[in-house]
């Protein structure tokens, strides 16, 4: 081959790897890729033509890793059963309701989940430290089965007036001080009682790998009142993601992060998926 036609197969060779390089579409690593896990609760997809399976389908197509279901869901489990199997969308846990936590834990362990989200009752017409140590109890009762399906029993932080600081809830999770019990931390919902990625830092290793993602807007909240706070899309509110992000890595956190908030069809599921991605860093 002489020196001109080693130049040519030279210069072809390059073009062909040029060309089949722009048919790879490029693929976007960020710092949480492959460490958090993107999810969204199943009641918010609002596709009502659409059977359990193609609603799975769906979700997998618009970019979630998987789903979380309710614990009224149990009737249909066969269904969702399917759906998991021949999608490939798992369920990673179940969303409970207080005192049955015992029927949630079995769903949860039947379904292929890990967790079951728990919400601590506040009676406040009784004194709080009744509320306390009744809804203690309550997870008490529920540990051993819990400790037998590995299924973990996660408290969150919800608006009920009940544990509103991250210090109260270190102190009610220590006094179980039980490996399949810990907090289940909502992103959005502990801005009202303080700024969240503090709260990551006190509840750290408390948290049991999942966390529930919204927004929220401290000047929407001002303005126009209580609930206002909770109206603006993921990423365009007050919430500092990137400090978020900072603190979930000090604590070397890896799980689930399940959006909640306004569901509906295809298209806003996909919008979601993209904005969890983008606050986020996946």
């Amino acid at each position: 081959m002489n020196r001109r036609q080693f130049i040519q197969n030279s210069t072809l060779a390059a073009a062909a790897v040029s060309s089949s390089n722009q048919l790879i579409p490029s693929v976007h690593a960020g710092e949480f890729t492959g460490t958090i896990k993107k999810a969204v609760k199943y009641s918010m997809v609002k596709e009502p033509k659409l059977s359990h399976l193609d609603k799975f389908k769906m979700l997998k197509d618009v970019g979630f890793d998987g789903t979380e279901l309710r614990g009224t869901d149990a009737p249909k489990l066969k269904e969702f059963s399917k759906a998991i199997e021949v999608s490939g969308l798992p369920v990673h846990g179940v969303v409970g309701a207080s005192p049955d936590l015992v029927s949630a834990i079995e769903f949860s362990k039947a379904i292929g989940g890990s967790t079951v989200l728990f919400t601590a009752r506040y009676d406040q017409k009784k004194p709080y430290m009744e509320s306390w140590k009744n809804s203690q109890e309550t997870i008490r009762k529920a540990l051993p089965t819990a400790e037998k399906n590995e299924i973990k029993i996660l408290i969150e932080n919800v608006w009920a007036g009940f544990l509103i600081s991250a210090l109260d809830a270190v102190r009610y999770i220590d006094e179980i001080d039980n490996p399949w019990f810990g907090s289940y931390f909502d992103v959005g919902n502990n801005v009202r009682w303080g700024v969240p990625e503090h709260w990551i830092q006190l509840l750290n290793q408390r948290i049991g790998g999942k966390l529930d993602i919204k927004e929220w807007d401290q000047n929407l909240h001002n303005k126009e009142g209580l609930r206002a706070g909770f109206s603006k899309e993921l990423g365009e509110g007050t919430i500092n993601w990137a400090n978020v992000r900072s603190a979930l890595k000090d604590i070397d956190f890896k799980g689930w992060a399940t959006a909640e908030v306004r569901g509906g069809d295809r298209t806003r599921m996909a919008d979601i998926a993209q904005r969890m991605d983008k606050v986020l860093d996946l």
